[in-house]
């Protein structure tokens, strides 16, 4: 090849290379992938089976358009993930190392000088990274497909996509401060009665409530008429008298009216962990709410407990399957479907009775939402150091 006198010749280009897993964790996703893809396929599947027999009657009796239906069927789909990533977690651990263990591959492994801990160090990051898909899906898909698919439903049964509004709502401006609570609104949408306003302390050490019987939507305003405004001392005591007087409030910025008055929000699967929590907080904040206020909160609390929940699965199914997986059985298809349903069975009637006792506040709503997770994972806790040591 000529080259030009005193030019050097430029170096090959090296080709990339991007970072290799490790041989032993390579070896143990490729285990772990498959399992999860069909437990998680077979799980949406039998919820999508299951919503579809109880909409059929709509399709055969009130002749609904079958897409229509469909549509509904599909947008409830991301409603199922919260459980459907712990059951495939559950599954794919069970049947990954429940086969490492009873092909004593494991015991291989292990008489090499490789920790049980670092062997499942693998599926534990699987598992916080499904926790972390799980949360996001809840947070942010969940409850816009949910809507969509209430939306949806209406427009089968009634003919309309309009959403009912149910009265006694409550909802905050997040760049004001101003909470409001709506007890009617009529069908025109601009009309509401028995409505207030509750202000923060901003400029001055008052705190501000504002009553009126009757209130109209002018523009991006909500006009109160006759409105009652007491303010409040950091004492809680009453600052002088009442003033009554007809007043402007603007509705939450970038909301039309329609947004304002949409009762999506009264759905608690309909909002994030945000909107929740601003409602559970206006309810608290005026004495009402009464057992709708548990359900609330242990509704709240489920939006991470139930995601985590696919890590305390893998935390749970790492020494059980290694457990089994010694005594000379090999998981099966058959035998680690069976195992993660009844685990998952378990789950289900700790959830439903701390549940229970979560919504009456009988205990913490809270604490009652986490009760499973933690049951479960100092279960799987005490295997794992078993295993290990």
């Amino acid at each position: 090849m000529a080259t030009v006198s005193g030019v050097r010749a430029a170096a090959p280009i090296a080709h990339m290379r991007f970072p290799r897993l490790p041989i032993l964790d390579a070896y143990i996703l490729r285990e772990l992938a498959g399992p999860f893809a069909f437990a998680f396929l077979a799980y949406l599947l039998f919820w999508f089976i299951n919503i579809f027999f109880l909409a059929a009657d709509y399709i055969i009796n009130a002749h609904a358009p079958f897409f229509l239906v469909l549509r509904f069927l599909a947008f409830r789909v991301p409603q199922s993930t919260p459980l459907a990533f712990p059951f495939s977690c559950l599954f794919a651990t069970l049947l990954a190392f429940g086969r490492l263990a009873g092909d004593n591959e494991l015991n291989a492994i292990r008489t090499a000088g490789v920790t049980f801990l670092r062997i499942a160090r693998t599926p534990l990051l699987c598992g916080l990274a499904v926790f972390g898909v799980s949360y996001y899906i809840n947070e942010t898909i969940a409850p816009i497909t949910t809507d969509l698919s209430t939306r949806t439903f209406y427009q089968i049964v009634y003919k309309t996509d309009q959403l009912p509004i149910v009265p006694g709502f409550f909802r905050k401006d997040d760049s004001t401060g101003n909470v409001f609570y709506v007890g009617n609104v009529a069908s025109d949408h601009k009309t509401m009665t028995d409505v207030m306003i509750f202000q923060n302390a901003t400029t001055t050490p008052f705190k501000i409530v504002i009553n009126a019987r009757l209130a109209q939507v002018r523009g991006t305003a909500l006009h109160l008429v006759s409105a009652r405004i007491t303010k409040f001392k950091i004492t809680g005591e009453a600052d002088g008298d009442a003033v009554t007087k007809d007043i402007d409030i603007g509705l939450p910025i970038g909301e039309t009216i329609e947004q304002f008055v949409n009762t999506s929000t009264n759905d608690p699967y309909a909002v994030n962990s945000k909107q929740l929590k601003t409602q559970i907080n206006a309810m608290q904040a005026t004495g009402q709410g009464g057992s709708t206020l548990g359900v609330l909160k242990i509704t709240l609390a489920q939006r991470l407990a139930f995601p985590f929940a696919a890590f305390i699965s893998v935390v749970l199914a790492l020494p059980l399957a290694t457990s089994i997986g010694k005594r000379g059985k090999n998981l099966g298809m058959g035998f680690g479907i069976a195992l993660s349903v009844l685990l998952l069975f378990v789950y289900y009637l700790m959830m439903s009775a701390f549940g229970a006792l979560g919504k009456n506040e009988a205990i913490n709503p809270y604490l009652a939402a986490w009760a499973p997770n933690i049951i479960m994972g100092i279960a799987g806790l005490v295997m794992f150091y078993r295993v290990e040591r």
